[in-house]
């Protein structure tokens, strides 16, 4: 039995790439693209694309492609998309909001670039202090109301009517 070995496609071009993005992109009908959905589709390997364009991302870009997840987003389109949302609602976005049409990016991106959507809103804060952000009306933050109220927005004591009608009218609150 004769061995022949295959090698891989050593004179692949970047045209040839991008001929094969575009055509991946057309069977999910839009103008992103996984690279999950390329792997399963797509002709040739992920690490051809890092190759010759440097990233995924550089490769979309190539071919005129958005990308489908934007966790490789800078920190500062991150805080401007924020800064445009808040302009858009009126009011700070709530985690959910943080979808399109009002948001570029995913409320998971912000998550996962800051740690949590928290930090991200602390972030922001911190953004607009320092860099003056130019469209946004500065009012407090519900970070700001909550740290001036101790962190808490309801009491930690029970009112008078759980008191007054079970085992709290016993507890250490009346004595």
């Amino acid at each position: 039995m004769p061995f022949k070995i295959v090698l891989p496609n050593l004179k692949l071009t970047k045209s040839d790439l991008l001929e094969d993005l575009k055509r991946v992109s057309e069977l999910f009908g839009g103008d992103t693209l996984k690279t999950e959905d390329y792997e399963k589709h797509g002709k040739y390997a992920y690490t051809s694309f890092r190759n010759h364009f440097g990233s995924w991302k550089n490769a979309l870009e190539a071919a005129g492609l958005n990308r489908a997840r934007n966790w490789g987003a800078t920190p500062e389109e991150l805080l401007e998309n924020l800064e445009e949302v808040w302009v858009k609602l009126g009011r700070q976005p709530k985690y959910s909001e943080m979808t399109i049409p009002f948001s570029k990016f995913s409320s998971t991106a912000y998550a996962h670039k800051f740690g949590s959507w928290t930090k991200a809103l602390i972030a922001f804060q911190e953004y607009v202090d320092s860099e003056g952000a130019s469209s946004l009306v500065s009012s407090p933050s519900s970070i700001e109301l909550q740290r001036n109220n101790g962190g808490h927005q309801t009491k930690r004591e029970p009112n008078w009517r759980l008191r007054f009608r079970g085992k709290w009218g016993q507890s250490e609150y009346l004595r």
